[in-house]
């Protein structure tokens, strides 16, 4: 009986690092983009002051589409901003973020966005590169303190599980997929 128990032992030590390699002992939860818009429609506006030379406001939550472009997130907002103390003027954003997990708080949020586009009649075109490097740090900022999804304690059994085995997160077209693993 106790050989027995050393060779299915052995058995086991011998084809598990096999399965696993070949995925088998993988799982995977996703949470789809009206999830992330949800989660984002929970916060409330966020405003920023930078030394009093601009200031940047987001009245409403932004929006985003997962996996547009492939492997990203798409960001759309409509911001405010005021330069050098004049009027407030409203400035579509339109960017990119990846996705980073954050094990302390066993979260989701948006990493490294980055505006690639900023459009308003109003806006000199001296002033933009001052204003993107704003909106910049602000979405930048935005995105580091809201989480786009929280794995719940009392979730399903994967996303339990996904506390503490998380093994590698990916954004597909309309959701985010995290890949858990035992080891």
């Amino acid at each position: 009986m106790h050989h027995r128990f050393k060779l299915v032992f052995c058995c086991l030590m011998i084809v598990s690092p096999l399965l696993w390699a070949a995925g088998f002992m993988e799982r995977e939860i996703s949470f789809s983009t009206q999830e992330v818009q949800e989660a984002l429609a929970k916060t409330s506006s966020s405003e920023k002051n930078y030394g009093g030379l601009v200031s940047v406001a987001l009245p409403a939550p932004p929006q985003v589409t997962l996996g547009e472009p492939a492997g990203l997130a798409g960001v759309t907002a409509r911001l405010n901003i005021s330069l050098l103390g004049s009027p407030a003027i409203g400035v579509d954003v339109a960017g990119t973020a990846g996705i980073r997990y954050d094990d302390k708080r066993k979260a989701f949020f948006l990493e490294n966005p980055v505006a690639h586009s900023i459009q308003s009649p109003a806006l000199s075109r001296d002033s933009e590169p001052m204003a993107k490097q704003a909106i910049n740090a602000f979405i930048s900022n935005y995105f580091r303190n809201k989480p786009v999804y929280v794995l719940r304690e009392d979730g399903k059994p994967e996303e339990i599980a996904a506390r503490w085995l998380l093994k590698s997160v990916r954004i597909e077209p309309g959701r985010v997929v995290a890949t858990l693993a035992p080891f």
